[in-house]
Formats: structure tokens, sequence, C-alpha cells
């Protein structure tokens, strides 16, 4: 699915602003048809934004069910006779529209796009409504799961097996946009270096309304000038002397497709930013342009104070600068696909990229011993089942369309903690990786493993190209005893490194801090003792060969449901939520800066 673009044949318009809301406390809206007429008791909110916290009221903020937005816009009278296309950034967690009164599309899935086509309903020069109904509701056939549960009170309780709040609403961008009534509907580009030989194989899709038309591509470097071309709906386009996407240095190409009718008028035209670079994986390393690359990052969340999970530019960019700051190179986009605003930073400033989907909390034993839900089997008839894996694989699915051709993106991880230790956890995965390697052949991939799923146990690693661990000796494992903590976590690695001799990733090592608390002896909680933990690990890291990278849980704190094992969030970031640093921000750019 390609993203919105104004070319020489195309227009967009974003509808971001205030759009009318409304909290369908009492269900009703679906049997009343809301989407018929003006909302019902309606306030304005901002889009983007998750709903939750902006109106200084609990009722809202732990809502569990449907809420209502709408707008109204006026079709540009400039689009008449082209294809009109409404959509959606994101909805979480599932979605129907409807212009005026006419239901145009639904969805299932918070973190990637949807869009239809409403050419018939939207007439130039004439206004329409958009209506939106928006559940945040998480089942056991959800990605990712969750159950709703009654409670003593009467009201209804969202339960999540996931620590971050549950927010929800439209995180971002809607657009109403153009193309020709013949257009160019996806594009797919494969890239490989040959020494200083590029190659850029690329696949056009089209969709045409009739007569005959014809495909053509123009690869421009930086400064616009072509380097190669051809023409064809499939070929491969070969660049001398190619300038390559690396780690820190974010070189873009510009592929410029064109659909032409037979006597070589343009009928749609469509540029894509191309890197060129290969990733692949060799015994214990991981290659990027054939060179051992090591991540050095965190895991992230996409959250913020009273916005909660809207994209924001501002923030993005804030968040870049502190990552170049530490001396950090990557990031993983945990627990869900992060908006493609960030993805397109990423390429453009060399910053690599796991990308992850949304399913976090497929793990029975840790929801029922961390988030406090009720004992249950991980896979079974009545939890998840074969109805889970078929949104996961979809859920897969999205992932890769939408990000297929950004080369910031490296790795895929299609899940965070599952269960990974039973013969069902394997029936259940096993298809989702051979899903994930049809949709994509040119990057590895991974999973991120749970601690206590240890290599005598585990029965996932094999079906994966990268061990990807998340690991908290020193905190929930070990707490307060950083030499013992010491011991057992380079015991583990030995065993990973020996038992699949593939690549270790750390993928969340830490602990909570508070800001300002800090100790002349390092106790947990404190400052010093955030210093100490990272710095216990990196001893290991710096041992073992095998370990191929660190990212740090977490980048800043963030926010979770309510719980008597967190006091206003996770505080796990080596930042605060509003980005000041801790001490542990100042040791990792000491660390990362001199390249160890």
């Amino acid at each position: 699915m390609l993203r919105p673009r104004e070319t020489s044949t195309r227009d967009r318009r974003s509808l971001d602003g205030l759009w009318r809301f409304a909290v369908d406390a009492d269900g009703r809206g679906r049997d009343e048809r809301w989407w018929t007429a003006p909302l019902p008791d309606a306030r304005e909110i901002p889009v983007p934004a998750s709903y939750n916290d902006i109106f200084a009221d609990a009722d809202v903020r732990d809502h569990v069910g449907d809420v209502w937005y709408q707008t109204s816009t006026r079709v540009p009278a400039g689009w008449r006779g082209e294809r009109i296309v409404l959509r959606f950034d994101a909805a979480t967690h599932s979605a129907v529209v409807w212009v005026d009164g006419t239901e145009v599309m639904a969805h299932e899935g918070g973190y990637t796009p949807f869009e239809a086509d409403i050419t018939g309903l939207a007439e130039p020069g004439t206004e329409v409504r958009i209506t939106a109904v928006v559940s945040n509701v998480l089942t056991w056939h959800t990605i990712p799961p969750g159950s709703v549960v009654e409670t003593a009170g009467g009201r209804r309780r969202q339960q999540v097996f996931q620590d971050f709040f549950n927010y929800a609403g439209l995180h971002r961008t809607v657009w109403l946009y153009t193309t020709p009534r013949s257009y160019v509907a996806d594009i797919t580009v494969l890239t490989d270096l040959d020494g200083s030989t590029g190659a850029v194989r690329y696949d056009v899709e089209v969709e045409a309304d009739g007569g005959d038309a014809g495909v053509s591509v123009v690869l421009r470097d930086a400064e616009a000038r072509p380097v190669a071309q051809a023409t064809g709906a499939a070929g491969e386009l070969t660049i001398a002397d190619v300038r390559r996407w690396q780690p820190g240095e974010g070189y873009l190409y510009d592929l410029a497709v064109e659909l032409r009718a037979g006597d070589g008028s343009t009928v749609d035209a469509y540029s894509l930013p191309v890197g060129i670079r290969t990733v692949r994986v060799e015994g214990t390393r991981f290659l990027i342009n054939e060179e051992p690359f090591y991540f050095r990052g965190f895991g992230k969340h996409e959250d913020a104070a009273v916005r909660g999970k809207a994209h924001e530019n501002v923030l993005m960019v804030h968040d870049f600068t502190l990552l170049e700051w530490l001396g950090a190179n990557s990031f993983r986009t945990s627990h869900y696909p992060y908006a493609e605003e960030v993805l397109d930073h990423a390429d453009r400033h060399g910053i690599v990229v796991i990308d992850e989907t949304a399913a976090v909390g497929i793990n029975s034993g840790l929801a029922a011993g961390v988030f406090g839900a009720e004992p249950h089997p991980t896979f079974s008839d009545d939890t998840v089942n074969a109805v889970t894996q078929e949104a996961h694989r979809r859920a897969i699915r999205e992932l890769v369309a939408r990000d297929k051709n950004h080369p910031c993106v490296v790795l895929w991880s299609i899940a965070n903690e599952p269960e990974s230790v039973t013969p069902e956890s394997r029936a259940y995965f096993e298809p989702l990786t051979v899903e994930a390697r049809r949709l994509d052949a040119s990057r590895p991939i991974g999973f991120a493993n749970v601690m206590g799923s240890t290599p005598d146990v585990d029965v996932l690693t094999d079906l994966f190209d990268v061990v990807m661990l998340n690991r908290y000796y020193g905190w929930y494992a070990n707490p307060g005893d950083l030499a013992s903590a010491e011991v057992a976590l380079e015991a583990e690695i030995t065993a990973w490194a020996a038992a699949h001799g593939k690549p270790i990733l750390f993928t969340e090592y830490g602990g909570d801090t508070l800001p300002g608390l800090h100790d002349v002896v390092p106790n947990m909680w404190s400052e010093e003792y955030q210093v100490e933990l990272l710095a216990m690990f990196h001893r290991v890291f710096d041992r073992v060969d095998a370990v191929v990278g660190e990212h740090i849980w977490n980048f800043a704190d963030f926010a979770t449901a309510q719980g008597v094992i967190r006091v206003d969030g996770n505080k796990k970031g080596v930042f605060t939520r509003d980005r000041r640093p801790k001490a542990a921000a100042h040791a990792l750019r000491r660390r990362w800066r001199a390249g160890s």
C-alpha cells in the first residue's frame, strides 16, 4: 500500500484537526445509526490523539467499547474526474467508517493503515460527512489479545496482557487523496550490492481503467541526476559507483515511476525513496552491506503526556536528536508498528529499525503473574486459537506490505515475549514464520524471547534467524544482587551461543528508576543502581562474541495501566517521560560515543 503523496498526477488533503467526538458508554450508537446524522452530545477532540487523557475524566480514560468520531469536509472542485480515496493511517484497535450514510470500510488492527475508494460518494465541490466508530476492545482473537471482565462494581474493565497503557483512538493522520482512474497501485523494491555496483529490482502493480498503459522508471540520485532507467512493470536497474544506504548515513535515491498512455503522455506518477543496502545473517554475525553491525539503542514506545500514542513530528525529531546525542544507531518499534513518518525519518538519517507487529501478550504465565489476569492456557479453543492466528497472520502481512521498501528496516519481529516452551506454541508460530519469509525473503526474522524461556526449554528459536532476548537479571531475577546476576546472565548467554550459533541481540534489559532518587550505595530504584545494572550487562556483552546488540528497556518512561507494581507508569526509561536524562543516559553516552 503506497503512502499518499503529492505528485504531478496526485493530490492529498490532511483531515487532521478538531473532530466531533462522543463516547458510546451504553453501546447504543450502532443500533441507533449514529453515522446518519450529527453525533449526539458531541464535543471537540483533536485528531490525531488518544482520547483517554484529554478530558480529565476517568470515565473517558477507562472507557471500554466504542467511541465515535465525525468531521465534514469539502471535496476540492479541482478533483473532478479523479479517483478519490479516504485513508486512515491508524485506528486503535478497530474501526468502521461511513461517508454520509454509506459504510465504506472496516478494519481490525490498531497500527496499520486502511483505505477505501470513495469516488462515487465524494462529488468534487460538495461537502461530505465522515464518521468512524473506533473500538478499544481486545479479545482472545485480536492482536494484541486481551479480555473484557465485569468488575464487582458493575463496570467493564479491559484486561490487557501488556505493560503499557491501552491508549485508543485516531492516533495518526486521516487523508483524502487522489489518483488518476488508471494508477500505480503498489511498488516493491529489492536492493543488492556487488562491490561498487548497486542493483534495484522493482515490481510495479498497476490498476488500469481501460486502455493500454506502460510503465517507465527512472532512478535519480540525491542531486536529482538520472543514474538508471528502464521500461516495463518489473525489471532491474544497475547503478555504477553506488552510494550505499548505511547506518549513520541515510543516502536515498528516488525511484520515479510513471504510467504512460500509448501516445507517451503521463497517466500517473509516483516517486519512492530507495536506499540501496543488503542485510543478512552469517553465523553469529549480523551483516549490513556485508559489514558486521552492532545494535546500540532501545525499545521505545509511542507515548507522551496528554496526547497518548498520537504521532507528533515535534516529539519525533526530538527523540531522534536524543538518539544521536547518545550515540545510538537503532531502535525496536516495541510493541507495534510505529507511524510511517518515523520510518521515513529513520530512512533519511541512517537509523536502523527492528519492525515489530502488535503481537504482545500471547503468554498466559506472564499475564497471570505480572498483569493479574485469571490463570488460563495460552493456546486453546477458548483462548489463543486459529482465529487469533489468522489475525496475527494478517498483522504480519499488513506490516510487510506497509514497510517493505524502507531501507531502515533490517529485521522483522513477529511477536514480543510469547509463550515459547510448549508444543502448542510451536504449532502456532511455525506457520507464521513461513508466512513472514514468503512475504519478504530479503530480511531476517525474529521474536523477543521472554525471561525464563532458556535454550533448554525453548521450542521456537530454531525457526528464526536471530536470538532476541528480553532479560531482567538484577531486577526481576537476582534483585539488588548484581554479582549473582552477572554470573547468571553470562551462563545463559553462553548456553544460547552454544545451542544455536546465531547472533544474539538483547532487545530488553534494565530496571525501574525514579529520577532524582540517589544513594551513596546503589540501591534498587536509584539512579546509581540503574547505572550499575546497565554496566553489569555491558561487561557480559563485551565478553561474548555472539552478542550483536544492546537495546535497553526503555528509551523513556511511559504510561501503564494502574497497578501496585507501577507508580505513575513504567520507570525503566533512561529519559523521563518528558525526555529529561537520568544518570544512565550520560553513562550510555560515554559508552556508545566511545564506540564500544
